[in-house]
């Protein structure tokens, strides 16, 4: 489950709902490619702008949708009870695996994340992945603490946002996390442009927005790494650039997703929930012409 390539799909939106016709045209680009695992309702899957029942929905049409590949549904939510809530309509959905969060409006000490996943794993046989995003959530995971949620039989893997930008310092960053961790617990690297750096520091999964919509360009890398290429992972890595410089233009990867799923004719060209506003044309067109430019399909 918490190994190679985990795509993290968009959740489309139109009004007030759903857009199920373009969420199905969104995970058969990935179930197609064979990614390794599907990451519905992450923060690009808007998971914190959904109702409970939509929220239900959605997970209910991804199993449908992936066949034999697994899912792993995020439960994120403000209160415990809320996040019991959706772990048990996760489950009856037929999820494999519960991506969890630190979500919260006041801020939040280790013992009250300790404590939330210690809960969250007393109610739940499905293995947890711990959601390390601080961008997001403003929790700050350190080390310790997810050497000590480690120890929870339930916790499979850890989602980290990134390593730093050498080689050096990024299998140093994960060897110093991997010596906290139970043995059998994976690392993951999220934040898609530190993918290679990541891979390549022995990080076992890519928890990839790219590849939930461009699963082809993101299998390459993946595959890459399990061959142990670092050279060809690296460089795969750099040929998305100007995706990536996207993200950055456009403060994360939400927003040049949902305009590329539009460009693509996979939703309609504003599929973001409210208070998200659209991409202008301008930029619309440039994420066009990066699509175009990288032969993403």
């Amino acid at each position: 489950m918490f190994t190679g390539l985990c795509a993290f799909p968009l959740t489309p939106v139109t009004g007030n709902d759903i857009d199920e016709a373009g969420f199905r045209k969104i995970l058969s680009r990935l179930t197609t490619a064979r990614v390794d695992s599907l990451g519905i309702l992450g923060s690009t899957g808007s998971y914190a702008y959904l109702t409970r029942e939509q929220r239900k929905r959605v997970a209910l049409l991804a199993r449908e949708l992936a066949g034999d590949i697994p899912i792993m549904v995020c439960v994120g939510a403000v209160s415990t009870d809320a996040i019991l809530r959706l772990t048990e309509d996760a489950q009856q959905a037929g999820a494999d695996a519960l991506l969890l969060p630190a979500v919260s409006y006041q801020s939040l000490r280790d013992d009250d994340v300790f404590s939330l996943f210690e809960t969250v794993n007393r109610h739940t046989s499905l293995p947890i992945c711990v959601y390390d995003n601080p961008g997001t959530t403003h929790f700050t995971f350190s080390d310790e603490l997810h050497g000590r949620l480690s120890s929870l039989n339930g916790v499979g893997s850890v989602k980290i946002p990134g390593v730093p930008d050498t080689a050096q310092a990024a299998a140093e960053r994960v060897r110093n996390l991997r010596s906290q961790l139970k043995p059998g617990v994976t690392i993951g690297i999220s934040g898609d442009a530190f993918a290679g750096l990541g891979l390549n520091a022995g990080c076992e999964i890519w928890y990839s927005v790219c590849a939930g919509l461009f699963p082809e360009a993101a299998k390459q890398i993946t595959q890459a790494a399990a061959m142990k290429d670092h050279a060809q992972v690296t460089a795969l890595v750099a040929c998305l650039e100007p995706l990536w410089a996207l993200y950055r233009k456009h403060g994360g990867s939400i927003r040049v997703m949902a305009a590329a799923a539009g460009v693509l004719g996979l939703t309609d060209v504003d599929c973001l929930p409210r208070p998200l506003q659209p991409l202008s044309a301008g930029d619309i067109a440039e994420i066009a012409s990066v699509i175009t430019l990288l032969d993403l399909k």
